[in-house]
């Protein structure tokens, strides 16, 4: 990649820190093929700018920055990849002078006269590239009778410790979002999450919800950014005391307990050179544009999922039926919110499809040249309702989770030209910025021809199976799926296991109650049957089957049976890469 901050005036205010910069990420292995490869525009906060002064005895002033300016890139995108190029070249002259990969930090400026762009410093860049990628962090309780301090516990998410304060919330206002009411650290204690509360999510230590079973939203964005969780733990908002220190651990097995005090614990870093060598391919679950650097220096074979609604909830935040026709609604309130945030695109739809390139393309590139598969959105009803304008466009469903979800959306009249550009990002990301390594999944298709119908839509927008190398996988979550897999294989070119969904539906229950969490398995023998059932399909109509659901990463033997059964790939969530190659190694030495 190269990373490129800019603010107008001076650069000594970016190098001070004064101001919050445009970012702008270009992706250098599709640039240098003559792709115009932007994967990421973020727009600083640029209140003020530091100037030239007037006077003899003023070098310089700091004058406020104008609204105009403040709400525009300081870059135009000619000039992001000019600059790009400019450093790539720079970058590859000094590695073939030092013999050696030599990444650069390089200053550059526009003229304010000319509007020339000049490199003004070049030298060799010390510290991010030197970090180690090769460690592993596990945790462990170094204090082992800890019964009599044991308050609560739940389901635990992940494999970590945390330890704060409690911090008990019942619902996001304005300004529990601005930060105001919820410290870094703290340990968020709550009913349940919804999208809504990633911002706070993202400062706590760990969280403790009393609803919710392991796949449930917070398990998922917790997973996700490394925070240790327990879900589904009845009434923590009753028994855990404001304000009091608590110890969140999600090490001790499947079990996840909140302690009284602060605990002491051990990080044990892992070498990544010391794990067995495995011939299963490990992918990864990736929902957040925002750690794929990160788990990119991971073992791994690629992303197995990168789920759209995540990039939708946190880059766009608005129903795309109501970006579309907000000017037929008559809610003005909702109208000047989508104008101010949609500010410095051409419009509407070109505001949706960078958004969304720009979060698919950054886990792509982080992974070049490895397959990434990005399943299309699968938002429920009541998940879409809470996006900004999704009140108009959503209609209240009594089970959301087996209702007007994934495929059947994509080809209804009524959200069709909704799907149509999620498809146009995907083309964008493909065919624009250079990252052929997208694979496209459908998810929650009940029938083959649902399946057809969604591909006829795909074509309509730009996307067609084998055209440019795309490739079509399909979620293996249902029922129907696996009965019918020798017919859906004839239009896809593999299967994606969604254990989650797929562990619901067989054994009928709903995997976000608490009541019924105890009986929600993927290692029941009748989800291992529709498992065996559909991998040998699959290898019967020589396509791939993997598996992207939450088994593998929970239960190692798990991964041993997929493992035993054949399975072509098996896609982890990051916090679970060491134990899985652990226990894909012990079975692959029996074999």
């Amino acid at each position: 990649m190269v990373v490129i901050n800019g603010s107008y005036g001076l650069g000594e205010m970016v190098v001070q820190g004064s101001v919050s910069p445009d970012e702008f990420i270009v992706f250098k292995p599709a640039l240098q093929k003559g792709y115009k490869s932007i994967i990421e525009k973020k727009l600083g906060v640029k209140y003020k700018m530091m100037v030239y002064g007037d006077r003899a005895d003023e070098r310089v002033k700091i004058i406020p920055t104008e609204k105009g300016f403040q709400q525009r890139f300081c870059l135009d995108d000619e000039q992001i990849v000019q600059l790009a190029d400019w450093v790539s070249k720079i970058e590859d002259y000094y590695s073939t002078i030092k013999k050696s990969w030599t990444p650069m930090d390089v200053e550059w400026a526009i003229d304010g006269l000319s509007k020339e762009l000049f490199i003004v410093q070049a030298r060799p860049e010390t510290i991010h590239s030197r970090k180690a990628h090769n460690k592993i962090v596990e945790y462990s309780l170094l204090e082992k009778d800890t019964k009599d301090k044991l308050i609560i516990k739940g389901i635990a998410v992940g494999d970590k410790i945390g330890s704060g304060k409690v911090n008990i919330l019942f619902s996001m206002d304005k300004r529990v979002l601005e930060g105001h009411e919820f410290n870094a650290g703290d340990v968020l204690v709550t009913d349940m999450t919804d999208p809504d509360w990633e911002p706070i999510m993202k400062k706590a230590s760990a969280i403790v919800t009393n609803k919710g079973g392991r796949t449930c939203h917070a398990a998922i964005v917790a997973r996700e950014l490394g925070v240790p969780a327990i879900v589904g733990c009845g009434d923590a908002t009753e028994i855990l005391q404001e304000g009091s220190e608590v110890t969140v651990s999600c090490a001790e097995g499947e079990t996840g307990f909140v302690y009284s005090g602060a605990i002491a614990f051990a990080k044990n870093e892992y070498d990544l050179n010391d794990l067995p060598l495995i011939q299963t391919p490990i992918m990864l679950n990736v929902a957040s544009p925002s750690m794929c650097f990160q788990f990119s220096h991971l073992p791994n074979s690629g992303v197995g999922l990168a789920r759209e609604e995540f990039i939708i909830n946190n880059y766009i935040q608005i129903h795309p039926l109501a970006l579309m026709r907000h000017h037929e609604l008559n809610d003005a309130a909702l109208t000047k919110e989508i104008q101010k945030r949609i500010y410095g695109y051409k419009n509407e739809e070109d505001f949706f499809i960078k958004k969304l390139s720009y979060g698919v393309a950054k886990i792509a590139a982080s992974f070049y040249p490895k397959k990434v598969i990005v399943r299309f959105s699968d938002f429920k009803s009541n998940e879409y309702f809470n996006l900004l304008g999704g009140k108009y466009f959503e209609p209240h469903e009594e089970n959301p989770m087996i209702g007007w979800r994934g495929a059947s959306r994509y080809y209804s009249e009524t959200y069709k030209p909704a799907f149509g550009l999620e498809c146009k990002a995907i083309k964008m990301v493909r065919e624009e910025m250079g990252l052929d390594n997208v694979v496209v999944m459908i998810p929650f298709c009940r029938t083959v021809e649902e399946l057809i119908k969604v591909q006829q839509v795909m074509k309509e927008f730009g996307l067609e199976r084998g055209e440019n190398g795309l490739e079509l996988y399909l979620m293996a979550e249902l029922p129907s799926n696996i009965i019918l897999a020798d017919e859906f294989a004839q239009h896809i070119d593999g299967f994606s296991i969604g254990s989650n969904d797929l562990t619901q539906l067989t054994l009928g229950l709903d995997r976000d109650s608490s009541l019924v969490a105890h009986l929600y398995d993927e290692r029941n023998a009748a989800v291992k049957k529709m498992i065996s059932k559909l991998i040998e399909s699959a290898k019967r109509n020589k396509v791939k089957v993997g598996i992207c659901g939450q088994g593998p990463s929970d239960f190692p033997d798990f991964a041993q049976f997929l493992v035993e059964q054949g399975i072509d790939s098996i896609s982890v969530t990051p916090d679970s890469v060491i134990k899985t190659i652990k226990a894909i190694s012990s079975v692959e030495l029996l074999r």
